[in-house]
């Protein structure tokens, strides 16, 4: 029996496993960056609404919280506040996975 073009076939296969191992990896890669992002999105929001709670900015501070988490592309889930200490929850949808993040922020204890 002979087996000729063989190997031809052998690298056509590792070629295209190499292809889908390297898209998975950017697409895990992707949406690590996009949970980061959720994440600062909840840090920023809760640093804003502590500030503004704070007198540091004029404001309402929940609406600057939602200000700023806006502006990082993510949705203001809650926002509460306990005297000037401000906790944040935030979320994003990514490749149809919501990702929510909390923070909090505030003067030290």
């Amino acid at each position: 029996m002979k087996e000729t073009g063989s190997g031809g076939v052998l690298a056509l296969a590792v070629v295209a496993m190499l292809a889908v191992l390297t898209l998975a990896a950017v697409g895990v890669g992707a949406a690590l960056a996009a949970r980061q992002r959720v994440i600062a999105a909840a840090d920023a929001g809760a640093l804003a609404a502590a500030d503004t709670a704070l007198g540091i900015h004029p404001g309402i501070p929940c609406d600057e919280a939602a200000r700023v988490v806006d502006a990082h592309g993510a949705t203001l889930v809650a926002c509460d506040l306990e005297g000037v200490v401000a906790t944040v929850s935030t979320s994003a949808r990514i490749a149809g996975v919501i990702v929510t993040a909390q923070a909090r922020a505030g003067p030290p204890r």
